[in-house]
Parts: C-alpha cells; sequence; structure tokens
C-alpha cells in the first residue's frame, strides 16, 4: 500500500482566504461588476430635507422632464405593500407618503438610463414640508415622552433594594455610548433582473438573501418563489447589510418589473451614510453597590437607545446590550431595563456586537467607578468580580455560566504582557508629572453566542459530488471577507479527506438553500458548517453502504484517506471512487442541515439560555496623552482570545486584529454629529473619521488560546470570532482614562464618554483640572 500524506485544506490549519488573491489584485467580482445587459437602467432615491414634518406637496414634474428620465417612482405605484420592516412591525415604508420622520428618508425614486442622470435629476424635486418637531437624541426622546419603538426588556435576579442596603458603599452616574458607521468599502448596491411571469432575479450586497428575497416579494405583491436573491461576495457588512439592503433591492425589482429593463442602484457615500441605520447610540444610567474590596453587590442600570423613525433590530439590539451589561462578571442582585426610544434618525440597525459592546462598556464604566472610589487597580476589582465555576455562576438572564475560562485568560495575559511592572512604569511616569501622561488598562470578554431569535438558529448547506471526484458546495452563510467560504471549504475538505482544491463553493443564491439566517450574531461558520458536515456525511454513509456491499467487506472496512478510498486491502484514488459510484447509481448529493441545540428564551419572563456557549478575550492596552491637545497614540496592545479549537488559525487571528481596530475607532475617533435641523453632518469620509494606518497600536501582539476547545457540540470543537473581539478595545478607552484621571491624582473617575476623541480627552483633563 502506498504511502499517503495529509490533505493540503483540512481543519485547524492556517489557509489563506479563498479570494485573497482576487482582493488584492483587484479581480474579485462584486455586484457593481456583473455585465450590465443592454437597456440596463439606473435609479437613484430621492429624499427629505427635514427632519420631521408633514408633506403638504410634491412637484416631480421637473424630475420627469429631466434628460434621460424614464420613470419617477413614488408610494403609489407599489404594487404589493409598501414596506420593508424587517421584524413584521409594517413601520418601515420604503417610500414615506404623508410624513417624513428623519432627515434622509426616501420619498421617491428616479428610474433614467444612466445614475448620473437620475442623480441630478433626483435633485430637481420640489416638496413642500410642514415641519414638525423632532429629536436626536435617547434621553431628550424620554423627556418628551417619544414612544418605544418597540417593547423594552427587563432582566432581574435577586432582590436589588435589599443588594443596596446591605452594601457599604453606592455609585450612580450616567454615561453616553456613541453609535458607528459601518463604513463598509463596498457601499450598498442592487440590481435586478426582470424574468417572466413574476419572476425576477435580484443580485444585491447583503448579509441576508432570504429576507432581501421576502421583501422584495412583499412590495411586488408576489410569491417568494418567484424571487431570487443572489450574493457572490460583499465588500464588508459588519451588521450593516443584515436588513438596510431591503429598500435597494426593493426598489430595483420594483423597477425592473415596472419597466421589464434590467434596472440597478448604488447610492453615493453619501446618502448611503445619511439614509442607513448604523450602531445604535445609547445613554446608559446606572446604579452600583459594592462592598470594601470592591465586590458587587448590587447593579441598577437603564439602556436608553437611539434607535431611530423604526423599529428594524432595535429590538434584539437592545436585548443584546442587557444580555451583555454583565460582561465577565456576576450580579448579586440585578435589574436591567432597556428603553428602545423612537427619534427623528435614521432606524439604527445591527453592527458587529449588536448591541453587546454598549452592554460591556456600560460594564465597565461600573468596574472603573468602584475602582477609583476606592483606590485600587482596576483589574483587581475586574478580577473579584469575575463568575465563578461552581458558584456565583448565574447571569441576570438566569443562564448558567458553564465554560468559564476568564480567569485563566487573564492570568495568562498578565504575564505574557508584564501587565504588573509595566503599571508600576505608568504610575511612577505620570508621578512626575508633564505634559504627557500614560494610561493602562486590561479588560475581559465573556460574549455569548447564538441568535436570540431562536428560530434564526439553522442553517441549510447543498453538497454536489461530481463523477470526476470534484465537488460542489452551496450554503445559507454570505461571504463578506471574514473567510467564511475558505472555513466551509475545509469542512467539506476534511469530511471527505480530499485536498481543498477539489471544493468549489458558489455564490449564495436562494434558489438552492431556502429559508437561510443572515450571516449574523457570529454564527456563520458554527451554522453552515455544521449543516455541510451533514450532507457531506449523508453521502459518505451511501458511499460506504456500496462500497460495502459491492466489494463484500464490513462497513469498518471502507475508509477515506488522504485523497484516497480504501476497500479491504484495495486502495482507490478519490476520482476512481466516486466514478465507480456513479456507474453504481450511488446518489452523490445531498442537503444537509442544522439547528442549534439547548436554547430557549422567555422574552417576557427575562430567563432562558439564549447563549450555546460562551467565547471569552482579554486585551491590554498602554496609551500616551498630551493633555495640552488631547492628542494621543495606543503605544501598545496584547490579546489573548478564545477561539476554541481553531478550523483556521490565521484567519481567526485576522478577524481579532481587525475587529480591534474597528472597536478602538468605534470608541475613539468615530464620532456622529447631527446638527440643530437634524441633518447628519458626518456624512462622509471627509467628516467621518475611521482609523488610519497610523491609530494602530505601535506594537501589536494577538495570540489565540491554543489550549482552548468547546466543550459544546460545535463544529470541529470551534468557537465563533466574528463579533467577541470587537470588545477587546475597551482597554484602550479605559487607559485613556487613566491616563486622563492622572492629572487630578486617580481621585475621580474621568467619566469619559465615548467616543473618546481628542477634544472629549482634553475637556476631561481640563474638568479634572479644575
Amino acid at each position: 500500500m502506498k504511502e499517503t500524506v495529509s490533505i493540503k485544506g483540512g481543519v485547524h490549519r492556517d489557509l489563506i482566504h479563498d479570494s485573497a488573491a482576487k482582493h488584492v489584485t483587484g479581480a474579485a467580482d462584486y455586484t457593481d461588476d456583473i455585465a450590465e445587459p443592454i437597456g440596463t437602467l439606473h435609479a437613484y432615491f430621492g429624499t427629505s430635507t427635514v427632519a420631521h414634518g408633514r408633506i403638504v406637496s410634491m412637484d416631480l414634474s421637473a424630475v420627469r422632464a429631466a434628460l434621460g428620465v424614464v420613470e419617477v417612482l413614488t408610494a403609489k405605484d407599489v404594487p404589493g405593500v409598501n414596506d420593508v420592516s424587517p421584524t413584521g412591525r409594517h413601520d418601515e415604508p420604503l417610500f414615506a407618503e404623508d410624513t417624513v420622520e428623519f432627515w434622509g428618508q426616501v420619498v421617491f425614486a428616479v428610474v433614467a438610463e444612466t445614475r448620473d442622470q437620475a442623480r441630478r435629476a433626483a435633485a430637481l424635486a420640489q416638496i413642500d414640508y410642514d415641519t414638525l418637531d423632532h429629536v436626536i437624541e435617547a434621553d431628550e426622546a424620554i423627556s418628551k415622552g417619544y414612544p418605544d419603538v418597540t417593547p423594552p426588556m427587563t432582566l432581574q435576579r435577586g432582590d436589588v433594594l435589599q443588594g443596596q442596603a446591605e452594601a457599604e458603599h453606592r455609585i450612580a452616574g450616567q454615561m453616553r455610548i456613541g453609535g458607528q458607521d459601518h463604513m463598509y468599502l463596498e457601499g450598498h448596491i442592487a440590481f435586478a433582473m426582470p424574468g417572466e411571469d413574476d419572476d425576477v432575479i435580484v443580485h444585491c450586497s447583503t448579509q441576508h438573501p432570504s429576507e432581501a428575497q421576502h421583501m422584495v416579494a412583499h412590495v411586488l405583491g408576489v410569491p417568494n418563489n418567484a424571487v431570487v436573491v443572489n450574493v457572490r461576495r460583499m465588500g464588508g457588512g459588519f451588521g450593516g447589510k443584515e436588513s438596510q439592503m431591503n429598500q435597494f433591492a426593493a426598489l430595483a425589482a420594483l423597477a425592473a418589473k415596472r419597466l421589464k429593463r434590467p434596472v440597478k442602484i448604488r447610492p453615493d457615500r453619501d446618502q448611503d451614510m445619511e439614509s442607513t441605520g448604523k450602531r445604535h447610540d445609547f445613554v446608559v444610567d446606572y446604579d452600583v453597590a459594592f462592598d470594601g474590596d470592591g465586590r458587587i453587590s448590587a447593579v441598577d442600570a437603564q439602556f436608553a437607545a437611539r434607535c431611530g423613525w423604526a423599529s428594524d433590530l432595535s429590538g434584539p439590539v437592545t436585548d443584546r446590550a442587557l444580555f451583555h451589561a454583565d460582561n465577565a462578571y456576576f450580579y448579586p442582585h440585578v435589574r436591567l431595563q432597556s428603553r428602545p426610544m423612537k427619534t427623528n434618525t435614521v432606524s439604527n440597525t445591527a453592527f458587529r456586537g449588536f448591541g453587546g459592546p454598549q452592554g460591556v462598556v456600560g460594564a465597565e464604566r461600573m468596574i472603573e467607578e468602584i475602582a477609583y472610589a476606592l483606590g485600587k487597580d482596576p483589574l483587581e476589582v475586574r478580577k473579584a468580580n469575575f463568575y465563578g465555576q461552581t458558584d456565583r455562576n448565574i447571569t441576570p438572564y438566569h443562564q448558567q455560566v458553564e465554560d468559564n475560562v476568564i480567569g485563566r485568560l487573564v492570568e495568562e495575559l498578565e504575564k505574557d504582557s508584564g501587565y504588573h511592572a509595566r503599571r508600576r512604569a505608568v504610575l511612577e511616569h505620570n508621578a512626575k508629572g508633564g505634559i504627557i501622561r500614560k494610561g493602562i488598562a486590561l479588560t475581559p470578554v465573556k460574549f455569548g453566542i447564538s441568535f436570540t431569535a431562536t428560530w434564526y438558529n439553522q442553517a441549510g448547506a447543498l453538497v454536489h459530488v461530481y463523477n470526476d471526484g470534484s465537488i460542489m458546495l452551496n450554503h445559507g452563510g454570505t461571504e463578506m471577507g471574514q473567510g467564511l467560504n475558505t472555513k466551509i471549504a475545509q469542512v467539506v475538505a476534511d469530511a471527505f479527506q480530499v485536498d481543498i482544491g477539489h471544493i468549489k463553493i458558489t455564490k449564495t443564491t436562494t434558489e438552492k438553500v431556502p429559508n437561510t439566517s443572515a450571516t449574523a450574531a457570529s454564527s456563520g461558520t458554527d451554522l453552515n458548517g455544521m449543516a455541510a458536515l451533514d450532507a457531506c456525511e449523508q453521502i459518505k454513509a451511501r458511499l460506504v453502504t456500496w462500497a460495502a456491499e459491492a466489494w463484500g467487506v464490513d462497513e469498518d472496512a471502507v475508509t477515506f484517506a488522504p485523497n484516497t478510498v480504501r476497500v479491504g486491502d484495495q486502495e482507490f484514488s478519490f476520482s476512481d471512487f466516486i466514478s465507480k459510484a456513479y456507474m453504481a447509481r450511488v446518489q452523490l448529493s445531498a442537503a444537509g442541515f442544522y439547528k442549534t441545540p439547548k436554547i430557549h428564551w422567555d422574552r417576557e419572563k427575562g430567563q432562558g439560555r439564549p447563549f450555546y456557549y460562551y467565547a471569552y478575550g482579554a486585551a491590554v492596552a498602554e496609551v500616551s496623552v498630551d493633555t495640552l491637545t488631547g492628542e494621543y497614540r495606543v503605544d501598545r496592545a496584547d490579546v489573548l482570545h478564545d477561539v476554541g479549537k481553531s478550523l483556521n488559525p490565521v484567519l481567526d487571528k485576522g478577524q481579532v486584529e481587525g475587529a480591534f481596530v474597528q472597536g478602538m475607532g468605534w470608541l475613539t475617533s468615530e464620532e456622529l454629529w447631527w446638527d440643530d435641523a437634524g441633518r447628519l453632518r458626518t456624512h462622509a469620509p471627509s467628516t467621518y473619521k475611521i482609523p488610519l494606518a497610523g491609530d494602530i497600536p505601535r506594537e501589536f501582539n494577538v495570540n489565540l488560546a491554543d489550549w482552548s476547545e468547546n466543550r459544546e457540540l460545535t463544529i470541529k470543537r470551534s468557537k465563533a470570532v466574528g463579533e467577541p473581539p470587537f470588545m477587546l478595545p475597551v482597554c484602550v478607552f479605559e487607559a485613556l482614562g487613566m491616563a486622563v484621571a492622572s492629572v487630578n491624582e486617580y481621585r475621580e473617575c474621568p467619566r469619559l464618554d465615548a467616543p473618546a476623541t481628542p477634544e472629549r480627552v482634553l475637556m476631561a483633563v481640563e474638568r479634572l483640572r479644575g
């Protein structure tokens, strides 16, 4: 028997992203790269120019008469239902009818021969409004009696009043946490091709093809089976393309079916930023009670969110903020309340972490308050409040923390990063006075993995093995640069023990895998990997049964080895074996399915097990702050993150690095600002500041906890990596706070709001000096 070697591209090994070369050479095809058939038209939205008002009159005659214009569409032209709400609340019309609720809301659409003609024509509309009062901030909405856009939620355990009464100390405060624009490299885009009868094919950049399919069908008034949505890849998503693509896909399809010509819509970056949702801003009011050792007795907190004019995904986002308001800490007595407030701003939506980061930042603010009040190292307070292993392990939503590794992670990071020696050096530096002050902080992350909407925790996959041994894979997840397709291909290659070159992953399409969940909640690999493996195991089981019968051996004697199949004492190449199976009429195709076990949730009671497992991480950041200008730099960051038994360590490490920098941008430089008229002024890269190359930590050490293995039966015992590391750079935010607090000899918590822009840092310095 000839010697075999390991396959190239199995699991638990570094493998380059399947489109990496295409990305860097510009060869990767996106929606805008699809060849346009003769007769393709281009659409553009006409949007409101007031933050809140009734439409008194709308004269679109100049728009219709403009060069190249073929059609102008308004609400009356919708054949189905004028609604693209993702949650079924039916509160998000595709086109405004009588009232506009925010500056940038879609009122009409222009369809013209060219995109430039459509853009120019849209600016010619004459719309008169009866202007109404508007509200921008969540706390202002509360004070003025604005409604919640979706029912709030309360998580409660123990007796908060008792915990407060028994505590030695108690601090109350408020923190403002800013939102964030997704700033994906590829903006929103949809390209619709009309078919016969009710049929339409929509190519678009969406994280949720099935929802886009449903929304298009809803607007057109046709069944879902008339609509096909295709996604080859996205140039970034981060949650911004989970529900916000609905309006673009629906408009393109509506125009295409009405005019019987292909229609594409691609907004400018300005309109993209003005008219699509962002990470939710929060105002957190907290009351924390604790003893002289810094151990928390009771937490009472309200998380009010700027949700915008419609519900979108604000309900589950604000729920998840409460789910993560404990971070890695046990609260003996706790009451957490959400307030998802309506405001006259764009409807905010999913963003990496989905409310979790805002909850974590709130938790860390309370830890900082305790540390400054008691004169302790915040890390000492953090460790005193960590969840326990056998007790002190019940969350505010009554789920038991069964897989707690945060203690080990933090202990290893403390040692490997030299935290304590570095902190002493920072204190000594600041004690000398001077303009440049330093700060250092180590913060943990505990992040729950699963969709909190339980029914989304399912996935399908379709695997074909062709008679030459090549394999085609289709699954319900979408590739947005994170390497999902590469990981799923590794799972399939490992299942059949073939080289990765045997596997071809086709575009995500509603034609092949129906009723897919969004690629979100960090669950893309967990769900689709298990579904793909299920399909592979079905095919392998058929092959084993056939081979055992054909060669007269036990089924145990049929084994898949690297690029070969062994049947008793015979060995065949994989392609030869598959060819023989085809000739024997063995079915070589299977649809796989997976649903996450164990999870359940009762929102009314605020109790259940919403998460299958937790992912953990910890990070240390050291910063230098110029106290004369508020400018700062991140001198060093050290990360240790838990991804379980990694499917692809190099891709996971890249996700951790990217999440850290993106999260750092959210907490430091990315500021959303509306003027008094309610117009978003940070609506382009010129005014909205994402991290640049020079903002990356000068020294950046990222490691995965290679000893970790998921105790739950996930795909190859791996853990999710998309969202959990986004919260690691909270350490940067807290280190900035330490540097600021040094000007007042650490006598009080600096209470920085996020983002901690240089302006906010400078104002905090001046406030403490005063």
